[in-house]
């Protein structure tokens, strides 16, 4: 693909691209790529399921490396529909065996209730969000329980792996196991 100088700003092509630092970094990183030749099973057997905060590092949190496990985030690190979606393809396809439900400490995703949170959205974006659904977590405990049964009653998951519902600390890097 050819790149235009005159392409408009925004659309991913010319050196105004909003993504031309992030390009040059990756071609730097591919420079040097030892990571190829993976078959794409998860190779310590585990699945996490956590936010999309930037503060957690899912392999390096659990001592793993590129290829031992499968990653799913979301905001609040909910077992979504999606979630499930993806937990299922890797229990039957990708080599699971073990599946982490980690929210954690200081999550944006419990200041706010859902209208709240809407109600934000809609002013700072100009458009109404009311339709949104965002995934509160007015009671994280809760919420971990909910979703570690949300994984062990689904009917292709069930008790096939063994599943555990833990708190990530941001401010320590520890983990406790809640459920």
């Amino acid at each position: 693909m050819t790149q235009h100088d005159d392409a408009p700003a925004g659309t991913g092509a010319g050196p105004a691209s909003p993504f031309a630092d992030l390009l040059a970094a990756n071609a730097d990183y591919a420079d040097s790529f030892t990571l190829g030749g993976f078959d794409g099973v998860a190779r310590a057997g585990v699945a996490i399921v956590t936010c999309m905060d930037s503060r957690i590092q899912p392999l390096t949190m659990l001592g793993l490396t590129h290829g031992d496990a499968k990653i799913f985030r979301n905001p609040g690190g909910r077992v979504t529909d999606a979630a499930l979606e993806a937990l299922v393809l890797g229990v039957h396809l990708l080599n699971v065996q073990r599946v982490l439900v980690v929210p954690h400490t200081r999550c944006a995703m419990t200041k706010m209730s859902e209208n709240e949170l809407r109600e934000t959205i809609t002013e700072l974006s100009g458009q109404d969000a009311w339709w949104q659904h965002f995934h509160v977590v007015p009671d994280q405990r809760a919420a971990l329980m909910e979703d570690v049964h949300r994984v062990t009653s689904h009917p292709l998951i069930g008790d096939r792996v063994a599943v555990g519902g833990f708190l990530y600390d941001v401010d320590t890097g520890r983990m406790e196991q809640l459920v």
